[in-house]
């Protein structure tokens, strides 16, 4: 794909434009992701796997076929001849997804010769290949290539597995890829990781999420960015810019330096606020605590002096692996973490995988959805699949042994769903107790995730059933105004601030106050010290953020006046231009 732009202007080249979803700048060498054909599995079907084997290579070539589309439309924003070179390569690429030879071959093949579908695109390359080869023209010829990338791109979708572990990376390196899923991200050891980027991402989906806990530099949406960078490139990553550099200058280099030497110096200043309490200027004490996707953070968010963790997502130990964890293994998992945290609360949320958020090893139970974000995921996987929640719920009861632990349960939408899952506590709690196994003194308190505009506006009832909320606005934002968040074609419209957001936010706010349960917010408004005046005006006295944006937080505490932010959120609430409301909280901020 690379000779296919090689007339791309020199300047364009080297600087690319994306979306910077993760503050920082890291300069390295590039380790650039080949999705390459290897290590795929071969076996036989009996007659009447056939018919499931076609469907899974069809299901497989549909979602190639929307990945190439959303690349299309991303391709479409690149200056002069790269957006036209590109897009004629992409089309072809939709052309051989529709009904190719390639497509033609491969189901033909499953059904003849009774072979699963990954070897069955293998073996049909193989062959196409022969036929190019034998062409005398040279550019025809060399089109195999493109055949190639696309049975790549349908391997991908069949295996669903990761592709390489970055185990043996070089001390700061910038790792490049078409695409980076969370269970990528996963596998980042952020002490060698410098950084990444993406051709495709958006700045509010779970990949995000997780390179800012882990304070990873990173640009998504930069959609020629593969075709270009060469593995060993020197790479500059400004996640706060949106900007990627491949091999700068050395007076680009110097610049980007200074700039790094800046940023870390203002977070030296930050790190000095670790052991002063979040209080504002008129003395109302706020409570800040850390996101954990990974335990590798615990470090971060003992460094940031967070006061416990308010979210701890628990898909880490289910991704890159091919059967679930046991009962054990995530005990072993959870006490680690609750015993790092000495005494601070931790509040485990039970699994929640679909959307963005896969697990590989729920394969078994999660079948494909038309669309993840509203199918079979969170608490109706959990209750529908009972083993997997009740090994989670013993480990939490085992680990409160350790220090406190609390339960959340993500996207709840009726009160039967939260008694579900109350009544199941006890009876998991006897058989430990049964087996003589420690589980604390009392039960964790249950809580629930507000993060549908169902539970939002039912939280009056779901307060009577919950010990706590927490508000996930990432997903509340996407469901409220129906944005797919991971989306880079329709991110620009994902506004956590409109009206509609906001009045659900402070309508579970009072009905959590109203019931007397303690309320927090646990999205990524929470780590963004500019609505941190708006969130404390509306009600909100405890926030959970990735470890890195905290000391930010916290600084914004110390300045305000919380009397002042409750009268400014109050003129805010009144607005229903969220335009408008983007700038009131400017003007608020701007004034200290």
């Amino acid at each position: 794909m690379y000779e296919e732009i090689a007339g791309l202007p020199e300047a364009f080249k080297h600087r690319f434009d994306g979306l910077g979803v993760s503050a920082g700048i890291a300069i390295g060498p590039a380790h650039v992701v080949e999705r390459g054909l290897i290590d795929l599995p071969e076996y036989g079907l009996a007659e009447h796997e056939i018919a499931g084997e076609v469907a899974r290579f069809e299901e497989a070539v549909a979602a190639s076929a929307k990945q190439v589309r959303k690349l299309r439309g991303k391709a479409s924003g690149l200056p002069g001849a790269a957006a036209e070179e590109l897009s004629y390569l992409l089309d072809a690429h939709l052309q051989m997804l529709k009904s190719s030879r390639l497509v033609r071959g491969v189901i033909e093949r499953i059904r003849r010769q009774h072979i699963n579908a990954e070897a069955a695109v293998q073996a049909e390359l193989g062959e196409i290949g022969q036929a190019f080869a034998a062409v005398s023209d040279r550019y025809l010829a060399s089109r195999i290539d493109d055949v190639r990338e696309v049975g790549t791109r349908i391997v991908r979708n069949l295996s669903k597995v990761p592709y390489q572990a970055f185990s043996s990376l070089p001390q700061g390196a910038i790792i490049i890829a078409e695409e980076i899923t969370p269970a990528d991200t996963a596998l980042m050891d952020p002490t060698k990781v410098g950084g990444f980027a993406s051709a495709l991402g958006g700045a509010e989906g779970h990949t995000a999420i997780m390179a800012r806990s882990l304070g990873l530099p990173a640009v998504l949406g930069v959609p020629s960015l593969v075709t270009v960078a060469r593995p060993g490139d020197l790479i500059i990553v400004d996640g706060t810019r949106g900007q990627v550099v491949i091999n700068p200058s050395p007076e680009t280099i110097g610049r980007y330096e200074r700039r790094r030497e800046a940023l870390l110096r203002r977070q030296r200043q930050l790190d000095r606020l670790r052991g002063v309490a979040a209080i504002t200027r008129d003395g109302h004490r706020i409570g800040l605590q850390c996101n954990l996707e990974l335990p590798t953070e615990l470090g971060l968010t003992n460094a940031a002096g967070a006061e416990g963790i308010g979210l701890l997502r628990s898909e880490f130990m289910y991704m890159n692996r091919d059967q679930p964890p046991d009962e054990d293994e995530q005990y072993q998992a959870l006490r680690t973490i609750v015993e790092g945290m000495a005494g601070r609360p931790v509040t485990v949320r039970t699994l929640d995988v679909g959307s963005d958020k896969l697990a590989y090893s729920l394969g078994e139970h999660l079948s494909p959805s038309v669309n993840p974000a509203l199918g079979l995921r969170a608490i109706r996987l959990s209750l529908k699949v009972r083993p997997l929640l009740e090994a989670q719920i013993g480990a939490m009861l085992r680990a409160n042994a350790h220090g406190p632990v609390r339960i959340l349960l993500p996207m709840i939408t009726t009160v039967g769903e939260v008694r579900a899952v109350r009544e199941l506590i006890p009876r998991v709690a006897r058989r430990l107790a049964r087996n003589r196994i420690a589980i604390g003194k009392e039960l964790p308190p249950v809580g629930v995730m507000i993060e549908t505009p169902g539970a939002a506006l039912a939280a009056d009832a779901l307060a009577q059933v919950s010990d706590f909320f927490s508000l996930g606005t990432n997903d509340l934002t996407m469901y409220t105004l129906a944005i797919d968040r991971g989306d880079e074609q329709v991110a620009h419209l994902y506004d956590s601030l409109h009206p509609a957001v906001l009045r659900l936010i402070q309508f579970a706010t009072v009905a959590a106050q109203r019931a007397g349960i303690p309320v927090n917010l646990c999205g990524e408004m929470a780590g963004n010290p500019r609505f941190t005046a708006l969130l404390l005006g509306l009600g909100l006295r405890d926030l959970s953020m990735a470890a890195p944006s905290l000391p930010r937080v916290k600084q914004r505490i110390l300045e305000l006046d919380l009397a002042e932010a409750g009268r400014r959120a109050e003129q805010i609430m009144q607005q229903s231009d969220s335009g408008v409301i983007a700038a009131l909280i400017e003007d608020f901020n701007a004034l200290g």
